[in-house]
C-alpha cells in the first residue's frame, strides 16, 4: 500500500502576475509587469537588478502601502492565503516587518528611539506596555545593541549608523512577524558593519524561523544571504531560481552581464552599456534588448515570458533552451 504524499505547502508570500502603473505628465508609467515570485516559508529570497527596474514598488505593493494613484490593472499580493491588495493590508499589519534602507533617516530625531519602537508595538502587538518594554529589552539584547536598558532612553542621533540599523530590525522583529521585507539595510553602513548586519539576520531568521524578502544591489549579499533569488529588469523578472544555480550559470543575458560587473569578477571597470528605460517608455519585445548584444528581431516583437527549466530556474529569454553565447562587453 502506498502513502499519499502530503500535499505541498503554500508559501507565506506569493506575487501573482503583478502589474503596477501609475498615470503622470509624461504618460503612463509601467513601473511592474507580469511580475510573479513566492518566498516559501523559512526561506529567503533575494531581489535584484539596477535602480529604476521596480524593486521599491514591488516592496510597497507587499507592505500594502502603493502610492496614491497607482493603479492595479491584474495580479495578487497573497500573503498567508489572504489577498493584500484586496484587504488593505489588513490581515498583514504587524505580521509583515520592514527594515528600511537608510537608517540615518528612518528614525524620527525628536522622540526616544525606545519610545518609537514601543508606539509600533501599541498598535499592532498584544500586551500592556510593561510587556512590551521588558519585550523590547530582550529584542536589542538579540540584536546585540550594547546596554539594552540605557538604549530604550536614547535619541537616534546617540546610536552610531550600525546601531541604528539594529534598532530597525529589532522594529521589524516587535510584533513577531513572520516575513521581514528588507530595502537594501546595509547600503550606507561600511563594509565591516555591512557584514554584521548580514551575519545578525541570518542568525535572527534562522533562530525565529522567519521568512526574508531581502532587496539589493549586490551580489555578493545574495550569495551569503539568500537562498532563491529573482532578477528584475525594467518591471519584469528577468531571471529566477536557486541563488548559487543563478551566479554559477546565469541564463539570461542581462543576469551574465550584472554579474560581469561586480568587482570580484570584473577585469575590467565596464559597465552594461546604456542605461535602464524610463517607465514611460518602455521598449517593446524584450525590455533589455536595446541593450543586449545577443538581441535578436524575435526580441523586438514579444516580451518573452519566463520559462521553467530544470532545478527550480526560470528565465526570459529565447536563448533559454540553448547555449548562451559568449558575450564582450564593449
Amino acid at each position: 500500500m502506498h502513502a499519499t504524499p502530503a500535499p505541498a505547502r503554500a508559501p507565506l508570500l506569493s506575487v501573482e502576475n503583478l502589474s503596477v502603473q501609475i498615470r503622470t505628465d509624461g504618460g503612463l508609467a509601467r513601473i511592474l509587469d507580469d511580475v510573479t515570485l513566492a518566498v516559501p516559508r523559512g526561506t529567503t529570497l533575494g531581489v535584484v537588478g539596477e535602480s529604476g527596474c521596480g524593486k521599491s514598488t514591488l516592496l510597497r505593493a507587499i507592505l500594502g502601502i502603493l502610492p496614491r494613484g497607482a493603479m492595479v490593472p491584474k495580479g495578487a499580493v497573497i500573503f498567508d492565503n489572504t489577498d493584500i491588495l484586496e484587504d488593505g493590508a489588513k490581515s498583514a499589519r504587524g505580521r509583515i516587518g520592514f527594515v528600511p534602507q537608510d537608517p540615518y533617516l528612518s528614525l524620527n530625531p525628536v522622540f526616544r528611539a525606545g519610545d518609537q519602537i514601543l508606539e509600533i508595538m501599541r498598535r499592532h502587538a498584544p500586551g500592556t506596555r510593561r510587556d512590551h518594554k521588558a519585550k523590547l529589552i530582550e529584542l536589542f539584547r538579540a540584536v546585540q545593541l550594547p546596554e539594552p536598558e540605557a538604549a530604550l532612553a536614547k535619541y537616534p542621533h546617540q546610536f552610531s549608523g550600525g546601531q541604528r540599523q539594529r534598532l530597525l530590525i529589532a522594529a521589524a522583529l516587535a510584533c513577531d512577524p513572520a516575513l521581514v521585507v528588507a530595502d537594501e539595510p546595509t547600503t550606507a553602513l561600511d563594509v565591516t558593519t555591512q557584514q554584521e548586519i548580514l551575519a545578525l539576520l541570518r542568525q535572527l531568521t534562522a533562530e525565529r524561523g522567519l521568512s526574508l524578502l531581502f532587496v539589493t544591489h549586490d551580489f555578493g549579499v545574495l550569495a551569503a544571504l539568500c537562498d532563491q533569488v529573482v532578477v528584475l529588469y525594467a518591471g519584469r523578472v528577468a531571471e529566477a531560481g536557486p541563488t548559487r544555480a543563478v551566479l554559477d550559470a546565469p541564463r539570461h543575458p542581462y543576469t551574465r552581464l550584472l554579474l560581469a560587473c561586480h568587482p570580484d569578477r570584473a577585469e575590467d571597470l565596464v559597465g552594461i552599456p546604456g542605461t535602464v528605460p524610463a517607465a514611460t517608455a518602455q521598449p517593446e519585445g524584450c525590455r533589455f534588448h536595446p541593450r543586449c548584444p545577443l538581441a535578436r528581431p524575435a526580441c523586438h516583437a514579444a516580451p518573452p515570458p519566463v520559462l521553467p527549466l530544470a532545478g527550480g530556474r526560470g528565465v526570459a529569454c529565447p536563448y533559454n533552451a540553448e547555449e548562451l553565447p559568449e558575450m564582450v562587453l564593449a
